[in-house]
């Protein structure tokens, strides 16, 4: 028999990774099309490139250790899934769609600020610090939905 808490717990990490991890993969093409542009007439920025490029790949980081919490505290890594109330399972579910969502959009959004500032390191290479910061500053956004995530699945044991 299907336990429905448990599925509604489990659906909550696919999310929380799913999400994230779409966002990520859209950012960090968007940026790898840019930085595919400025290499073809520059190679020697490939590392300057490569971080703004990467950027937008965290979420999918932040995603996936939000739903490997998830199934490490209900027993789903270990083998042995524990039997959850339907409303425990929603409190999951919950608890992932901080990350899920802001981490989709967060991540799209940090493709697009990534493209701009790859722009600006193809034409003054010198500002790549403050470059860098431009899609740093959405990065803020998804580190806050993580904590609250990791704080509530932490807590709902």
């Amino acid at each position: 028999m299907i336990n429905l808490g448990l599925a509604l717990a489990i659906l909550g990490a696919a999310l929380a990774a799913l999400l994230g991890g779409i966002g990520s993969a859209i950012g960090v093409g968007l940026a790898g099309e840019a930085a595919a542009g400025v290499l073809s007439e520059d190679p020697s920025k490939f590392s300057k490139m490569i971080i703004l490029q990467l950027l937008p790949g965290t979420q999918g980081i932040y995603g996936l250790l939000t739903a490997i919490f998830v199934l490490s505290q209900i027993g789903a890594l270990g083998g042995k899934p524990i039997d959850l109330a339907v409303t425990k399972g929603m409190m999951y579910l919950a608890a992932c769609l901080p990350i899920g969502l802001v981490g989709l959009f967060s991540a799209i959004a940090q493709g697009k600020a990534s493209v701009a500032a790859i722009g600006l390191v193809a034409k003054k290479p010198d500002e790549s610090g403050k470059a860098l910061t431009i899609p740093a500053m959405v990065e803020t956004y998804a580190i806050l939905a993580l904590l609250i995530s990791i704080l509530t699945i932490i807590n709902l044991k």
